[in-house]
């Protein structure tokens, strides 16, 4: 990701939403995003470093 602060952003207000149960919709599909981003993001580092 070129630049992960929207993502960031995004990830945290969905976090606080989901904790004050205001989050009524999408729990999973944002969980499953955040997942596939991290994997994403560590692969990246890996490769960068020449570890993968």
């Amino acid at each position: 990701m070129r630049n992960p602060q929207p993502w960031i952003r995004l990830n945290e207000g969905a976090q606080k939403a989901a904790a004050d149960a205001l989050l009524l919709c999408g729990q999973t599909t944002l969980r499953r995003l955040s997942a596939r981003m991290d994997r994403e993001t560590a692969q990246a580092v890996f490769k960068a470093s020449g570890l993968g």
